[in-house]
């Protein structure tokens, strides 16, 4: 039989059924998986961190798993932080958390919380760009306002970043254990950043940007073993794409969500974190100025979709 013919073989229902134990096995696996050590003593900022569902808030929590020392957690909507504070706090009583409402694309603020961490830790050793907007927009419905809006909440937050995170992860302090210059980076981009047919244009843009960032400015950061590198999400279950997934619940059709790439499912949050816990720690201490798509394939090859090939 062949690949194609055995694909052919397995029925929707069961590859849902499969998929949806394997989502709730990944979504569990903080509460299942001995702590760890990635980030001990790691000083961390996360942008993005309000959403439920998000990448943010997912990161945060795994890297509070991880051992980090303190995190400071900013998003625009304050509504969740102090329920986030407290969980972490809770469930993590030896890691300190700052949380901070604010807008990540205003360099005020985010110089602000790298000038905090310098002056209570002496060292700033990860930041996780994360906050971002979604649109859906055809081209003819958006606006010149819309499209810089876009730009601005999506793309001058990840510069911001990367200008003032980099400035203070060269600041030494070796009475705080910082006795040289280093520190990473990460950048939330999209596979709509690498290929079209992902996102609206103006999103798109955005994140294409986001990603020419990441390759361009470890060459402005020569030698001084800051990494910066992005990350490229598929089709991922968040509050921003919250939408396509209940539209699709209402019509009967979850099982098809996400069926285009290879693995033929879409993914959730925690994945994403796992992958920002490996650019954020020391096992990627050889990755810098990369593109890392985390979309189950999506971006590997034109779609294929089963059933359909002749």
């Amino acid at each position: 039989m062949s690949g194609y013919a055995k694909v052919k073989g397995i029925s929707n229902a069961d590859h849902y059924a499969t998929t949806t134990a394997r989502i709730q096995q990944i979504q569990s696996q903080l509460e299942t998986k001995p702590r760890g050590g990635k980030l001990r003593n790691k000083v961390c900022v996360v942008t993005g961190v309000g959403s439920l569902l998000g990448i943010g808030r997912a990161s945060a929590l795994t890297f509070a798993h991880e051992g980090a020392k303190h995190l400071y957690l900013l998003d625009y909507d304050p509504t969740n932080l102090p329920e986030l504070k407290s969980t972490i706090e809770k469930k993590y009583p030896d890691v300190k958390v700052t949380t901070l409402q604010a807008d990540a694309a205003d360099e005020k603020a985010i110089a602000g919380i790298c000038e905090q961490a310098l002056r209570e830790e002496g060292r700033l050793d990860v930041f996780f760009a994360n906050a971002g907007v979604a649109t859906r927009e055809h081209l003819d419905d958006v606006s010149p306002e819309t499209f810089m809006n876009t730009m601005r909440v999506n793309t001058l937050s990840c510069f911001l970043a990367v200008k003032h995170a980099s400035a203070a992860m060269q600041k030494t302090d070796s009475s705080r254990g910082k006795n040289e210059s280093g520190g990473s980076i990460i950048l939330t981009a999209s596979t709509a950043g690498l290929l079209s047919g992902a996102g609206s244009i103006d999103y798109s843009a955005s994140k294409a940007a986001v990603n020419s960032i990441a390759k361009t400015s470890p060459y402005q950061l020569q030698r001084t073993n800051i990494r910066i590198n992005s990350l490229c999400p598929g089709l991922i279950e968040t509050g921003m794409t919250n939408f396509t997934f209940e539209y699709a619940r209402q019509k009967g059709s979850a099982g098809k969500i996400g069926q285009l790439n290879p693995l033929g499912r879409y993914g959730v949050a925690q994945e994403i974190a796992n992958a920002a816990l490996f650019l954020a720690s020391d096992d990627s201490s050889y990755v810098n100025g990369q593109n890392f798509a985390v979309d189950g394939g999506l971006t590997a090859s034109m779609p294929v979709v089963p059933g359909r090939w002749a």
